[in-house]
């Protein structure tokens, strides 16, 4: 199955209301202007609201079911977008509608968006709290806030209660019983997904560990060493957690789980995991105790193949050494002869995590070749910089984690060098 296979089928089930709504529509629906705009104005709410409820159904972490579509943050990538489409939607429902009203009079119009039932109120209730709950996404309303984000996402539900309510009261577009089978089929899943995810998953996937070690590779990351209380993790290489800390005596981040990257091999008996200091979460975790317990979920993640049978260039930026570092041990127990090469690119020497340690993996991975690409001396990360290093880039499959910057900037440079698109990895954890 190609990898874009699973995102087109969850948009062809978000869509699939506003096919059928089209297909329902009476005939003459497209001869005048205003039954132009009626129609669209109809298939836009029924798109939207189809939109909203796949997005509510694929939101729910669910370890091992982000594999199918490439990984969370591939999966989480689609849920965003989704979300942004059905509320773009949702929001043109009304306005072409009442558009659509306007060539009888603007007193027809204003009564579409301002009836005084509570359908209409409810709609527009749906669109508020929807507002309310995306904002945080988008860097047009301040910086980002990773539990700011997450608070307010849970006013989803609310919405999608309030968007299905005045779906049920409206005269629909879909005939019936097919509007209610239809609506009733896609609530049950969301409803069914949120059970699952907080029920079952949740609780087949956390694990308690207590913190074994803390080692310090800069003044500003940790990686801490966790022991397993009972049950142990069982990951892939590069795969990433979402961990809570119960030390109570943190300045900040108690019991609040954040994601962050394993650097433990798939062999090791504990879990390491790498954590720099980007807000209070991370920062006050810098300063954990010593056998202090935490929560760990998951795995998720599918950024790195589970084996190396192609040659690979890996672009690493800061912290985002973390899943290579992992998969470098991981090599390196086994033996393996691989065809790798690794960039690693910082400002400079003193932010050169795990370098030391990098350098001895790869004397003693078979294959396995690793350069430092330091901005200050190299400048930004250019096409000369690249083919020096690795000549056959272009044959290559890339896996780039590291800021989006760089993330954008790879791409461009390998693009350039001939690379296929579709060679082009990258690990993003934006709002995860």
């Amino acid at each position: 199955m190609r990898k874009w296979t699973p995102h087109a089928l969850l948009w062809a089930v978000g869509l699939l209301p506003a096919l059928i709504g089209g297909v329902a529509l009476p005939s003459g629906s497209f001869g005048s202007a205003s039954t132009v705009l009626d129609a669209l104005g109809r298939l836009a709410g029924l798109g939207g609201l189809g939109l909203m409820l796949v997005a509510a159904i694929v939101s729910f972490r669910i370890p091992g079911f982000d594999r199918l579509f490439g990984g969370l943050t591939s999966l989480w990538r689609t849920h965003h977008l989704m979300g942004g489409v059905a509320f773009l939607l949702l929001l043109g429902h009304p306005l072409l509608l009442a558009l659509a009203a306007s060539a009888v009079s603007l007193d027809a119009a204003l009564e579409v968006l301002f009836a005084g039932d509570i359908a209409t109120w409810l709609g527009w209730g749906a669109l508020l709290v929807m507002m309310v709950f995306l904002a945080p996404s988008f860097e047009f309303f301040g910086s980002r806030d990773y539990q700011r984000w997450k608070s307010l996402h849970k006013l989803a539900g609310i919405s999608v209660m309030l968007a299905l309510t005045h779906a049920f009261l409206q005269a629909s577009t879909i005939p019936e019983p097919w509007s209610t089978l239809i609506w009733a089929v896609l609530a049950l899943a969301a409803l069914t997904a949120l059970a699952y995810g907080l029920l079952f998953a949740r609780r087949a996937s956390q694990y308690s560990y207590t913190v074994a070690e803390v080692a310090r590779p800069a003044n500003n990351v940790v990686e801490l060493s966790l022991k397993p209380v009972d049950r142990q993790l069982r990951h892939r290489a590069g795969q990433f957690v979402y961990l809570t800390p119960c030390d109570s005596k943190l300045q900040a981040g108690y019991r609040e789980e954040h994601p962050y990257t394993l650097t433990s091999s798939s062999s090791e008996q504990l879990l390491r995991v790498a954590i720099k200091d980007v807000g209070d979460a991370s920062r006050a975790i810098q300063s954990i105790a010593l056998g202090s317990e935490v929560q760990v979920m998951g795995p998720y993640g599918a950024f790195l193949p589970a084996h190396n049978h192609d040659a690979e260039l890996w672009i690493a930026g800061g912290i985002g050494i973390a899943p290579f570092l992992g998969r470098a041990r991981e090599l390196a127990s086994r033996g393996e002869a691989v065809n790798i090469h690794l960039i690693y690119c910082v400002q400079d020497e003193a932010r050169a995590l795990f370098s030391d340690e990098l350098r001895r993996l790869s004397a003693r991975i078979p294959g396995f070749s690793f350069a430092m690409h330091y901005f200050y001396r190299d400048g930004p990360l250019s096409s000369d910089f690249v083919r020096y290093h690795c000549p056959d880039c272009a044959t290559r499959k890339a896996y780039v984690c590291g800021p989006a910057r760089l993330s954008s900037l790879a791409r461009k440079v390998l693009v350039a060098n001939g690379m296929p698109r579709g060679h082009f990895k990258s690990e993003e954890f934006t709002l995860l």
